[in-house]
């Protein structure tokens, strides 16, 4: 039962409404409701994916791939004694490149946003799939500090830094030297610091496509490039095949031999890993002979429970010597239902009689389930079905929770627990480039169920607030509580670059603005089902076989998988 139920009776004037609930109730006695906002009093989100069902981990130290569900896309990670740390790109949410830590590999848990200021995060005007790119993560052990360095395609390639990751980080250190994308940092063992990245080959390039990756020294102490930026690899591994978007390069010293790991093919389904190897830091640097090191574009399409577009790697050594890799890659539905992005996953590595690390090679598969020796599962996990529970109670929002292009601290409040969300209704909507009053979370399974209460008294017809699946600017569909004349309805809008759609409306079971209405997203993978109830009432279905192809990457395109979330507006789409 939603908290808004033990409200004994609400006022409500031309300028606000007087709400006096219980102290358990979500607001104190005697605190304004105001007529431009809407109140939400919980999100419940339940994953219900079949293949975690149908597929129970034998064993305590099983674990499911990915291990990050969701759009956790461009993983990097890097280890400090027991302490691994890993980060993925966010492009233009806020905050900013989700920073997760865990002891065994296994067990994670997201301890913070590293770019949580907007002194570090620069996103007006940027699109859905712009901002911020493949953040790569790195510990220097020569003066004991963490930098995460990263491109925001609005302003270029900069870094942050820290002594303490569970803490705050620096403001943005910019790199006007670097240019292209996906930096990243290697430290040497002679102390010595470079940054690899995506960039022009020399010359430029001589098709669509055609990158390189640079190499350039780093001066630690006074924080800028030295030097002239070098060309490692022109194109990819074979120039005359032209290969396309060689980029997100690791470099590595593995037993005295320095490795150049990088993407090649783009992030779809032809995306690969690829390595090269060099005696000297500065190349010349020769692809392996067996190259790709992880790919699963040539399998059959049609295979059961297909992941794709694997790539994008980072390599890591644990505690015990061995080796793994996280990388990204998508578990779509007939390969046309990929709304979860391109989620983290964890392999361990092998490696070659010739001395090179792979994880898969011919026609092998990344596998779904899988064991790591001597690590027990816990109970609080990132991978398989889990349910949420957001009471919003916390004078905070959990670090999973995003906003789009900045903070939106104007826009929404949490007021004193048990406490509710409260969302402004301005006049920014999320089809602009702009800070909408919208809080959301990445969808995490094909198949789930979402919830949320809301009390709501919109002046106009314009005013609107509910559940919305966002997609990006041109594709959404919104749950949305709005005035119809001299009553309420609740609505189902689809947003395509068609304009705007009308799939399924009903008029407030009780018209009755005092009392919150309870909004529900039933999802089967394929279709979506929007539901409504007021009161004692029963669930009534506002729209039915809604496809979900139309917030699928294979149908908007994009970086950033689906998100659903609370939003609030003044302005129709």
């Amino acid at each position: 039962m939603p908290k808004f139920a033990i409200c004994p009776f609400l006022f409500k004037s031309i300028f606000f409404a007087v709400l006096f609930v219980q102290l358990t109730g979500c607001r104190q006695k005697e605190e304004q409701l105001h007529l431009r906002t809407a109140y939400f009093d919980y999100f419940h989100y339940n994953g219900e994916d079949d293949f975690y069902k149908e597929n129970p981990l034998p064993d305590a130290e099983s674990f499911y791939n990915p291990i990050l569900l969701g759009w956790y896309s461009d993983p990097s990670i890097c280890r400090n004694g027991d302490d691994y740390f890993l980060v993925t790109s966010t492009f233009s949410y806020f905050p900013g490149v989700p920073v997760f830590h865990s002891t065994d590999l296994v067990n994670w848990k997201q301890i913070g946003n590293i770019l949580n200021r907007p002194s570090q995060l620069e996103l007006d005007g940027q699109r859905t799939s712009q901002g911020i790119f493949a953040p790569a993560i790195s510990y220097n052990p020569h003066n004991e500090i963490y930098y995460m360095i990263t491109t925001n395609i609005g302003g270029g390639n900069f870094f942050v830094k820290t002594k303490d990751p569970f803490g705050e980080w620096s403001d943005p250190v910019w790199l006007p030297d670097v240019h292209g994308i996906d930096p990243s940092f290697f430290f040497d063992d002679d102390g010595k610091a470079y940054i690899v990245n995506n960039d022009e080959p020399d010359g430029g390039s001589t098709y669509e496509g055609h990158r390189a990756i640079r190499i350039v020294e780093f001066d630690v102490e006074n924080e800028k490039t030295t030097g002239a930026s070098k060309m490692l690899v022109n194109g990819g591994v074979d120039l005359k095949e032209k290969p396309i978007w060689i980029e997100g390069p690791h470099m590595y010293k593995i037993n005295g031999k320095y490795f150049l790991m990088c993407a090649e093919g783009g992030t779809s389904v032809n995306h690969r890993e690829v390595i090269f190897s060099s005696e000297t830091v500065m190349g010349p640097y020769k692809p392996w002979d067996k190259n790709p090191i992880l790919t699963q574009k040539h399998l059959d399409p049609e295979r059961p429970l297909p992941v794709t577009c694997a790539g994008h790697a980072d390599l890591i050594q644990k505690q015990d010597g061995e080796w793994w890799a996280v990388f990204l890659a998508c578990r779509p539905i007939e390969n046309e239902f990929e709304n979860l992005g391109r989620e983290t996953f964890l392999m361990p590595v092998k490696w070659s009689d010739d001395g090179f690390p792979y994880m898969t090679r011919g026609n092998e598969t990344v596998p779904r389930i899988l064991k790591m020796e001597g690590v027990s599962r816990k109970d609080n996990v990132t991978f398989g079905n889990f349910s949420v529970e957001e009471e919003f109670d916390n004078e905070q929002l959990a670090p999973q929770w995003m906003t789009l292009r900045g903070p939106a601290d104007s826009l929404y409040s949490l007021r004193e627990k048990p406490g509710c969300l409260a969302l402004k209704c301005t006049d920014v909507n999320t089809t602009e480039l702009k800070e909408p009053a919208f809080v959301t979370r990445r969808l995490q399974h094909h198949r789930f169920t979402c919830e949320t209460a809301l009390l709501f008294a919109p002046e106009t017809e314009n005013e609107q607030a509910g559940l919305l699946l966002f997609k990006d600017e041109k594709h959404q569909y919104g749950l949305l509580v709005r005035k119809k004349g001299e009553g309420m309805e609740i609505s189902v809008q689809k947003i395509s670059p068609e304009g705007t759609e009308t799939l399924g409306n009903r008029d407030l079971p009780e018209n009755n603005t005092s009392k919150p209405v309870e909004l529900k997203i039933i999802s089967s993978g394929k279709y979506f089902e929007f539901f409504c109830k007021q009161g004692n009432n029963e669930w009534n279905k506002v729209a039915d076989q809604v496809p979900a192809r139309h917030l699928s990457t294979a149908n908007s395109y994009g970086f950033t998988g689906t998100t659903v979330g609370m939003y609030a507006g003044s302005g129709k789409f």
